[in-house]
């Protein structure tokens, strides 16, 4: 007995000297791919296959959104040069983490991926067609890397709620999840709940995508933005013609479809090759966003938009491309909601509720300048 006593109190005594991670659960997550990916330890190294998942990391991980991250794509910097900036003047890390290729245009090199020696490779769902081409899960898999997919722009409303909650798990703050995911929900109702008591009539609704990066008319169906339009209350007319939840249509059918408003999207693109008359909206850009109304005024002229109900009225707004592709949809929401539905929505604050998501939530400050109307005063 008494050996026995022994050699339990040796192997408690030799597992208070094993790292925290020798001693952990191994844990699974489904991803939004349906598969499930088992890690055996904690995560401790992650690329981020997209750099604009950081918008949702850094909810989660506030303390330290880069702690973990040891590489990411560079579209951070090259479609949100102000967001970019924001993080990395507050972490500096950020700065000089190396930059990754993008899968889907054939840049990514896998032997960086492998230098970089990751636990997991988070990748946006958009991405899984490419991967499996050059079967890339097998090949990662083959030196311990997992890949694991993740959805803040194809399927909103499907794969926001678990993309968060698999974030949590990875970089283990699933209490930290489970509390974004629950303020989503709840500032998603304050609309969504108001307008189904209230049933106003739905105005018809042309979503300008990247205007200035694209040429007209780009726009969303059914999803993304077109289903934020109809979560606001209003008919997205972009999901009449397309069948996923991004396309183009032609000039002549926005005009003969006529729209009573016109939400163009915008972002600070001054690091995209070519991009040119862009709107720029977003952190920090409330300083500039006198110019912006310009630019928005002049876009607006063209042939697809004049003579329209919207031109005509004054309805026609520009709002930050970026919230298509993180978990910040309900800001978008709210403030489409007042454009859709002013009388209805009157007391709704949008800039208030960022302003609060920023100050619970994020490691950086709130600076208005996510929208702008066409006209002054509107």
């Amino acid at each position: 007995m008494n050996l026995l006593r022994m050699l339990a109190g040796s192997a408690v005594a030799m597992a208070s000297l094993l790292p925290l991670s020798a001693l952990a659960e191994p844990f699974t997550v489904k991803d939004v791919a349906g598969r499930n990916v088992t890690f055996e330890k904690p995560v401790e190294r992650v690329i981020l296959g997209e750099g604009r998942m950081l918008y949702a990391v850094a909810p989660i991980e506030k303390d330290d959104p880069f702690s973990k991250i040891v590489g990411w794509r560079n579209d951070l910097w090259t479609t949100d040069k102000d967001g970019f900036n924001a993080y990395v003047e507050k972490f500096p890390k950020g700065k000089e983490l190396p930059f990754l290729g993008n899968l889907t245009d054939g840049t990514l090199q896998t032997e960086t991926v492998v230098k970089l020696d990751p636990d997991v490779l988070l990748l946006p769902i958009g991405n899984k067609a490419a991967a499996d081409e050059v079967k890339l899960e097998t090949m990662l898999d083959g030196i311990g890397v997992k890949i694991v997919y993740i959805d803040f722009r194809e399927h909103i409303l499907a794969n926001t709620e678990p993309s968060l909650k698999i974030l949590g798990k990875i970089f283990g703050h699933e209490d930290r999840a489970e509390a974004v995911a629950a303020y989503w929900k709840r500032q998603m109702a304050r609309v969504t709940d108001k307008l189904g008591q209230a049933n106003p009539k739905k105005p018809n609704v042309f979503m300008y995508r990247a205007a200035g990066l694209v040429e007209c008319c780009g726009t969303f169906g059914p999803d993304n933005f077109g289903l934020m339009v109809e979560w606001a209350g209003g008919h997205n007319l972009g999901s009449d013609f397309l069948p996923g939840y991004t396309g183009s249509i032609n000039a002549e059918q926005v005009v003969a479809s006529n729209p009573d408003i016109v939400v163009v999207t915008g972002s600070n693109w001054s690091q995209t090759k070519d991009a040119r008359n862009y709107v720029n909206v977003g952190p920090a850009a409330g300083a500039t966003l006198a110019d912006s109304r310009k630019v928005l005024n002049t876009l607006v002229e063209a042939p697809a938009f004049t003579g329209s109900k919207a031109v005509a009225s004054g309805n026609v707004h520009a709002i930050w491309h970026q919230f298509y592709t993180s978990p910040y949809q309900f800001v978008a929401v709210q403030q489409m909601a007042k454009w859709f539905h002013p009388d209805l929505f009157a007391d709704l604050d949008p800039d208030a509720t960022f302003k609060e998501f920023h100050e619970k939530f994020l490691p950086v400050a709130y600076q208005p300048g996510y929208w702008v109307d066409a006209q002054a005063g509107q």
